[in-house]
């Protein structure tokens, strides 16, 4: 019985290193799904910096959360995500003026 209470601790502990580890560059779940496939969601990148050489993350308080399903290598601020967000930026100020 003792055991089983050690070993539940340990994943615990582990688990909870292993989140601190992904908040580090953003990401605020990661769930492997397959072969180098994952679900994460982390933070929008903020518009004003979807321009530049820079672009950096909303606050996860926002609620504005990218919900990826794709490679595990994938970067919250990479080039593939600043593309989709622009792209996603662009036709919602399209379709914002077609009223």
């Amino acid at each position: 019985m003792k055991r089983i209470g050690l070993t539940a601790s340990v994943l615990v502990l582990a688990g909870s290193l292993a989140g601190s580890a992904f908040a580090a560059d953003g990401v605020l779940v990661k769930e492997e799904a397959g072969y180098n496939y994952c679900h994460m969601k982390f933070p929008a990148i903020r518009e004003s910096t979807l321009s530049t050489n820079h672009p950096t993350l909303k606050s996860s308080t926002t609620g504005d959360v990218i919900d990826f399903y794709g490679p595990c290598d994938e970067s919250p601020t990479g080039k593939d995500q600043v593309a989709a967000q622009r792209l996603a930026e662009q036709h919602h100020r399209s379709s914002a003026y077609e009223d």
